[in-house]
């Protein structure tokens, strides 16, 4: 099976210089723990809900810093036209929890998740990338 048929599209993205507050808010009202950070038609990083607790707020900066401040600029990725086993054992590898998902010209396209993953029907991925990403905490 490929990430196009699992992946998570409509992604929603956020400028680096908006504040952390900004970037909460919108995880809240989509519901996410990560956004991906966008300048202009570049994917410039992504920040988790783990890095505004961590990396700002346990470190007492306030709501309106950038999110350039806290976001992670080493943007892993995978193509959509690549199999979830493929992929799922690359997440398990690296211990992440998402990635941006890519077309063949670079271009954003979804992103694919622990949860998507889960939910794609594929056993052997399920517990590869389960059992690399929760090795890491």
């Amino acid at each position: 099976m490929k990430i196009s048929k699992i992946m998570t599209r409509n992604v929603r993205m956020l400028d680096p210089e908006r504040s952390i507050r900004e970037a909460a808010s919108l995880m809240a009202d989509i519901d996410s723990g990560a956004l991906l950070i966008n300048e202009g038609d570049r994917l410039v990083g992504i920040v988790t809900d783990r890095d505004i607790a961590i990396r700002a707020v346990a470190t007492g900066m306030d709501g309106s810093t950038p999110v350039r401040q806290v976001m992670s600029s080493n943007v892993l990725y995978c193509f959509d036209d690549e199999d979830v086993e493929h992929v799922a054992a690359n997440m398990a590898d690296v211990r992440v929890r998402r990635l941006p998902v890519l077309n063949r010209e670079k271009r954003l396209v979804g992103v694919v998740s622990l949860g998507n993953i889960a939910s794609g029907h594929s056993r052997m991925a399920n517990d590869t990338v389960l059992r690399g990403v929760t090795s890491a905490h």
